[in-house]
C-alpha cells in the first residue's frame, strides 16, 4: 500500500500533505490524553514491532503478496491518537532510510494507512466492544473484524485519491475492482496478525491494552488444585499496576528477531498496490524514489553480499531507529502532557 512518487499528481499530493499535517497535529495533541507513564514507553515499541511485522509479506493469490498496515493494531493497543503517530513514524523511517514509499506521497501514505486505517479500525473496535459482552474474547473478535474492514477502506481511500490525482488515465472502475478484491484477502491476513498479537498481550498484561481499559481480572480461587472463577458477588480485583520492563524487553526482541532474521522467508511477490498497478498501468509515470541511493534502500545494506545478512542488518537497523525515533516522540509527547497538568495543578491551588 505504499503509493511511490508518481502515482498522484503533485496538486493532490500537497493537499494530502496538509491533511496528513493536520492529523499528525489533531494526533499530537490527542495522544497526550492517551499515554501515561506505563504506557508512553511502550508507544514506540508498538511502531518498531509493526515496523518489523510490515518485512513479512505473506502470498495471497494470483503472485500477490500483501503485508500488515498496522492501524487497528496500534489504534488497540496504545489508541487511535496514539496510532496514527505510529504509523506516521513507520511511514517516515521507510521513506526516509528505505526509499519505501514516495517522499512526496507521504501525506498520501500517511493520510491512507495511518489516518484511514486507524479512524476506521477504532470506531468499528468500539462500537462492536459496546454491543458484544465486555470480555477479553470479545476485544479479540473485535480487533479482528475491525482490522479486516481496516484494509479494503485503505484501498478505497487510495481508489479515491486515484481518482481526483492519478497520473495514468485507467479507468477508475478498473482500478477499484483490482485494488477492493486484492485487498479483502490481505485484510484477512491483517485481522488474523492483529487479533494474534491483541489476544497475547491482553493475556498477560490487559492493562496495557488501550481497546480493552475497563476490562478487570475475576478473582481466582484453587478448588480441588483448580484455578476456578470466584463468585462475581465477591467483585473483581483490578489488574496491578506493574512494571512494563518484561513487556518492552519482549516485544524489542520480537521485532528484532522478526526484522532480522523471519523477514528472510517473506513472500517475494508484489504487494496488492504493486500488483494492481503494474496490471492495469497505474505505475507507468512512477518517478524515481528521492532516497533511492540511501545505504539502506530495498532493506538491504548496500556492498553486503549476502542476502540474508544484508536484509536481516537493515531491518534491525530499522527496528532501532523506528524505537528510538517513536520513543523520542512520544517522550516529549508525555513530557508536555505532564507540564500541562503542573500548570493546571497550580492553577487550582
Amino acid at each position: 500500500m505504499h503509493v511511490p512518487d508518481g502515482f498522484i499528481d503533485l496538486p493532490v499530493s500537497a493537499a494530502s500533505g496538509a491533511v496528513a499535517a493536520g492529523a499528525v497535529a489533531v494526533s499530537l495533541r490527542g495522544a497526550r490524553r492517551e499515554l501515561d507513564e506505563r504506557t508512553a514507553p511502550l508507544a514506540g515499541l508498538v511502531a518498531a514491532f509493526i515496523f518489523a511485522v510490515q518485512m513479512l509479506n505473506f502470498p495471497v493469490a494470483a503472485g500477490t503478496s500483501g503485508h500488515l498496515l498496522g492501524g487497528a493494531l496500534a489504534a488497540i493497543l496504545v489508541g487511535p491518537y496514539t496510532g496514527v503517530l505510529c504509523i506516521s513514524v513507520v511511514l517516515l523511517m521507510q521513506g526516509i532510510l528505505f526509499a519505501d514509499g514516495g517522499l512526496t506521497a507521504l501525506g498520501v501514505n500517511i493520510t491512507d494507512m495511518a489516518v484511514v486505517t486507524t479512524v476506521v479500525s477504532y470506531v468499528l473496535f468500539r462500537a462492536l466492544v459496546k454491543l458484544l459482552p465486555r470480555t477479553r474474547r470479545s476485544v479479540t473478535v473485535s480487533s479482528f473484524v475491525a482490522a479486516l474492514v481496516s484494509v479494503p477502506a485503505a484501498a478505497l481511500a487510495f481508489t479515491f485519491f486515484y481518482w481526483i490525482g492519478g497520473t495514468t488515465d485507467i479507468p477508475i472502475g478498473k482500478v477499484l475492482t483490482g485494488m477492493a478484491g486484492v485487498h479483502v484477502l490481505i485484510g484477512i491476513g491483517e485481522a488474523a496478525i492483529t487479533a494474534l498479537t491483541v489476544g497475547a498481550v491482553i493475556a498477560v498484561r490487559p492493562d496495557l491494552v488501550y481497546g480493552a481499559r475497563g476490562l478487570s481480572a475475576p478473582l481466582k480461587l484453587r478448588v480441588d488444585g483448580e484455578l476456578v472463577d470466584a463468585d462475581p458477588e465477591s467483585g473483581p480485583v483490578p489488574v496491578a499496576a506493574r512494571s512494563t520492563r518484561k513487556v518492552w524487553a519482549t516485544g524489542l526482541v520480537t521485532a528484532l528477531v522478526l526484522a532480522g532474521f523471519a523477514s528472510f522467508y517473506a513472500s517475494a511477490n508484489p504487494d496488492g498496490l504493486e500488483k494492481v498497478a503494474a496490471d492495469q498501468g497505474i505505475d507507468r509515470k512512477t518517478e524515481p524514489h528521492h532516497t533511492a541511493d540511501s545505504p539502506l534502500a530495498d532493506y538491504g545494506v548496500r556492498d553486503l553480499d549476502d542476502a540474508r545478512i544484508s536484509g536481516g542488518l537493515a531491518g534491525v537497523i530499522g527496528v532501532g531507529a523506528t524505537v528510538a525515533v517513536g520513543s523520542g516522540v512520544f517522550w516529549v509527547v508525555r513530557r508536555r502532557r505532564t507540564a500541562a497538568d503542573t500548570v493546571a495543578a497550580g492553577g487550582n491551588a
